[in-house]
C-alpha cells in the first residue's frame, strides 16, 4: 500500500503527526485510526462473503480482483487454452523483417535491370516506385501552385 514512502517521508510523517497532534493524544489517535481501519476491513471482507453466498455455487472461483481490468485481461492471456503462447512464440518479427526488406531489394534489382517500357505496362509485372527527377531547363521555374504555400 505504501510502496513509494521512503524513510526519510516517514518520519516526516511521525514528526509532523507528533506536532499537530501532540504527544499526549498521539497513540489515542493511532488507536482510533487502526480501529476504524479493521472495520472498514471487517465491512469488507463481510460484503464480499455476502457476495459470494449470493451467486452460488456456480462462481465459487470468482475473485473480486478479477474485476480489476488490468488483472482481468492479465489472468486471460496467462490461460494457455487459447494457445495465445505458441503464437507468440511462433513469431519472429527479426526474421520477418529480413524477408521483407530481401523482398524489397530484389525487386529494387529487378526493376533496375528491366526496360522501362516493360515496367510501366500493366502486364503485373514490377512496378518501379522510385522518384524519377524530371528533365528540366536549369532557367525555367516550377509551376506557382498556390494551395501548397
Amino acid at each position: 500500500m505504501f510502496n513509494d514512502i521512503g524513510p526519510l517521508e516517514l518520519v516526516t510523517l511521525v514528526v509532523l503527526a507528533v506536532l499537530v497532534f501532540g504527544p499526549d493524544k498521539l497513540p489515542k489517535m493511532i488507536q482510533d485510526v487502526t480501529r476504524t481501519i479493521r472495520k472498514i476491513r471487517e465491512f469488507s471482507e463481510s460484503a464480499k462473503a455476502d457476495i459470494r453466498e449470493e451467486l452460488g455455487p456456480e462462481f465459487k472461483d470468482f475473485e473480486f480482483e478479477d474485476l480489476n481490468p488490468k488483472a482481468f485481461i492479465r489472468k486471460q492471456l496467462d490461460n494457455d487454452e487459447l494457445g495465445l503462447k505458441e503464437i507468440r512464440n511462433g513469431f519472429d518479427l527479426k526474421k520477418e523483417m529480413a524477408e521483407v526488406t530481401d523482398a524489397v531489394h530484389s525487386r529494387d534489382t529487378d526493376s533496375s535491370s528491366s526496360s522501362p517500357s516493360s515496367s510501366s505496362g500493366s502486364s503485373g509485372g514490377p512496378i518501379d516506385m522510385t522518384k524519377k527527377p524530371e528533365k528540366t531547363d536549369p532557367d525555367e521555374r516550377p509551376p506557382f501552385d498556390a494551395d501548397a504555400t
